[in-house]
Order: structure tokens, then sequence, then C-alpha cells
């Protein structure tokens, strides 16, 4: 989202005119290592995290059923139906109250973004439907630009945990996975933004992402290895095997063009598949509205 689009609630610095505004001389405020918390956390991110935990506290209070079916544990529309019944109290503890109308639309992403409780699957789309409830948050101003590494780094993390809890706890299954033929059964994003975090490593290359040493070694620190991980502890025999796509990948010289395959990919594979984004939604905040040819 451009900076000028963005929006100030009202009483805001940036609503203050210039004429009226108290000026400071700028001032360093980041001493010392604990003092980055200043900047990577605004008091919208702590709230989405503590939205995220509030959901993974759910499955800890909703335990799998006893069921003969391996996969699709039902106790998952349990869990779902607290969400569903829930979703706009969540979201309002985010939104200012002076913007709450907006509250019931941006509510209804969050509710697509972990999964389908009829089929109990998850996949690329409801991965979607999260980035879709960011970007309304960033476009009625809750989130602004100057948050967006933290919001990829700490609040899609933190959904990617609880995700990724979900998946295992309710043995949900992969919507519209391609198999050993997609990239994963799961998730997309996170590989491009991971392969963006690593654009000149001094020492990751994407060989390194196969590599077993190297992921258990460096996975707390990197969005890309944490995906490698979950996948190396869900599937079992040869990498090259279960998850041919990314093994291939590996062979690729650069994080870079690692970075920009997985975005020509992403636009191919999911933003313009029937299969996915037929159940996307469209409101006010994303309308559908054809872009205007220049």
């Amino acid at each position: 989202m451009a900076e000028g689009e963005r929006q100030s609630p009202p009483g805001s610095s940036e609503d203050t005119p210039a004429a009226t505004q108290n000026f400071i001389i700028p001032k360093k405020e980041i001493h010392t290592v604990p003092d980055m918390g200043k900047w990577k956390r605004s008091q919208a991110i702590e709230k989405l995290v503590a939205l995220l935990n509030t959901l993974d506290r759910w499955i800890d209070e909703t335990p799998p059923m006893d069921q003969p079916s391996r996969f699709g544990n039902k106790a998952y529309r349990t869990w779902y139906a607290k969400l569903d019944e829930e979703a706009e109290n969540l979201v309002a503890t985010v939104v200012p109250t002076h913007l709450a109308a907006a509250v019931p639309e941006v509510a209804v992403y969050l509710k697509e973004s972990v999964g389908n409780s009829t089929r109990i699957d998850y996949g690329t789309g409801h991965e979607a439907a999260f980035a879709a409830f960011l970007c309304c948050l960033c476009k009625i101003g809750v989130l602004r630009v100057d948050d967006q590494i933290a919001i990829v780094f700490k609040v899609f993390n933190r959904y990617l945990e609880v995700m990724r809890k979900l998946q295992k706890t309710y043995r949900m299954e992969p919507a519209g996975s391609q198999g050993v033929w997609g990239l994963d059964d799961f998730q997309f994003l996170p590989f491009i933004w991971g392969s963006s975090q690593l654009i000149d490593h001094p020492y990751l290359e994407p060989r390194h992402f196969v590599d077993e040493k190297a992921v258990n070694e460096n996975h707390k620190d990197y969005m890309f290895l944490e995906c490698i991980l979950f996948i190396t502890e869900m599937k079992t025999g040869p990498f090259a095997e279960h998850s041919n796509q990314l093994w291939n990948i590996s062979a690729v010289p650069t994080w870079s063009k690692v970075n920009q395959g997985l975005i020509r990919m992403y636009k191919a594979e999911c933003l313009e598949k029937f299969p996915v984004i037929q159940h996307f939604k469209f409101g006010s905040l994303l309308p559908i509205h054809p872009v205007s040819l220049c």
C-alpha cells in the first residue's frame, strides 16, 4: 500500500497541521538490543499477536476427538465454531472504536484464513485470506507502512505457527494440493517472504536448504528454513521425492532468482487458478473492480 493511501486515526500527529505541530530535535532512542522492541512492535502488531495467541489457546481447549478416520478430526469444527462466533469481537480488539464499522468486513477474512470447517482442509486460498485480512488492516490505517517488517516476521510468522498447530492437531487435509508436484501442501507466501529475507546472505545459499544440518542450525532465524523443517517433520522419505519442486529450486544459484521465480509461480499457481480464487471474497476494502488501463 502506498504511503499516501493510508489513513491516520483522528488525533494522530499525522493529522496535526504543521503550524500547530510541536517540533522536537530528533534523538537516538535505540541504545541497547532490548530497545529494538520500540522499533519492532507497534501497538497494533502486539494486539494481532494477542489475537493469534487466543486462537492458539482455543486449540489447547479443544482436543481432537477419538474417531475411526485418521484425517479431518471433527473437533476442528468445534474450534472453528468458536472463531465464527467470536471473530468480530477479536477483530474489535485490534481496530480502534472510530473504525468499528469496518470490523464485520475485516472479520470475514480472518474467518476465511483458518481452513474450511466442512471439508476440514487448509490451503493457499486460506493463507491468501489472511494476507487479505492484513491488507484490510493496512487500508483502514490500523497497520502502517513502517510496520511492514513486523507484519511479516512477527504477525504472519505467528499465524504460521497457529496454522501448523491446527494442521497437526486436527490432521487437516491439504486443500487443492498438487501432491509431489506442488511447492508445499499448505503454504506458499512464507517461501516468497522467506527467500527475500535470505537475499545477499553471506553464506546461506539455496543449495543449503536441503542440508539437514544447515536447516537445524538456522531455522529459528529464517522463515524459509522454518518451512523446510516443518515439511521434513511431517513427511517421510527422501526430500527429492516428497518435495520435488523445492528440490529443483535448491539448484537455483541465488536467492534473488529463487524469489523472482516464486513470485511468478504464486501468480500462476494461486492467484490465477479458479479452484483457489473462486472462494475469495470481495468487499469495499478489496473490491473486484477492473483495473483502469491507461
